[in-house]
């Protein structure tokens, strides 16, 4: 008998950075930094509580252009200083879709590789809608260190 086996759709980012793995990782951990880059185009990040440790908490509050509010939450499972970041991922408006992200900082020469990996979505269509988010978001990380 043949079952087929099913996953969750997920998505993976790649970005090379001009910037040190410590001072990346204190962009995705100091809630002062990560607000300068956090979020897709048009919109900001007007709050972030971040508790960098395993067990810890995030919050993270932003802003769309058209005044829309847009709340995202989650647990550290894995804190590697400088190295990785593994987190849950719930918006406060679906709290039961909770996915997973894993954030991996390679050194290379004078730049860093970053990897960003979000699984366990709940269907393709959030996938899709993150594709556009984390999108946005890495860009902004980008230029944060050009």
């Amino acid at each position: 008998m043949d079952k087929k086996v099913e996953t969750a759709p997920s998505l993976t980012m790649k970005r090379r950075l001009n910037a040190t793995p410590a001072e990346v990782y204190r962009a995705w951990t100091q809630p002062e930094l990560l607000a300068r880059w956090f979020g897709p185009e048009n919109v900001r990040a007007e709050k972030a509580e971040i508790d960098a440790r395993v067990g810890g908490y995030y919050r993270i509050s932003m802003r769309g252009s058209d005044g829309e509010l847009h709340q995202v939450s989650g647990e550290y499972h894995e804190v590697v200083e400088n190295e990785r970041l593994v987190f849950s991922w719930a918006w406060i408006s679906t709290p039961e879709r909770v996915s997973r992200v894993t954030v991996t900082l390679k050194p290379d020469g004078d730049v860093t590789i970053l990897t960003l990996l979000h699984e366990q979505f709940y269907d393709e269509a959030a996938a899709g809608r993150h594709v556009h988010g984390w999108t946005g978001s890495l860009v902004k990380l980008e230029q944060l260190f050009s």
